[in-house]
């Protein structure tokens, strides 16, 4: 078996939202980034950055309103990253909507810390960090 040149497994990511203003400047207030518009057909959909190329491929994402998009607190946990001291965007959750589910927690030093919270539209998501 010939493994892939970016062990990535993870390229691309959806959050659901009701209501795609108030996600928008939820994530953009915590996270400290510029969301782009962007409609594909029926949906609505606010880019988060995407800085990497076909060489080097990061994750990115979208929050997305349209049908068959239903925010949900149960099913898979998106891990987002928390920079280098998760404190900071923890700090911001609650001020703009959201809701710290489980605290900062060391989960070892290979791993690092990792937080979980619930977003403006009720989907409940993670941080990671390694510091």
């Amino acid at each position: 078996m010939e493994l892939a040149k970016n062990p990535n497994v993870a390229v691309w990511f959806e959050i659901p939202a009701l209501d795609l203003q108030r996600a928008k400047t939820f994530y953009q207030e915590v996270f400290a980034v510029e969301l782009t518009p962007e409609q594909m057909g029926d949906f609505k959909l606010e880019l988060f950055p995407d800085p990497s190329n076909d060489e080097t491929r990061i994750v990115s994402g979208a929050l997305v309103k349209g049908e068959g998009y239903q925010p949900n607190a149960n099913g898979s946990v998106v891990y987002l990253n928390g920079g280098k001291d998760l404190d900071k965007p923890l700090s911001k959750i609650e001020k703009n909507g959201g809701k710290v589910l489980i605290p900062k927690t060391h989960l070892g030093e290979a791993i690092g810390f990792i937080a979980l919270f619930s977003d403006t539209e009720g989907n409940r998501l993670g941080l990671h960090s390694k510091h």
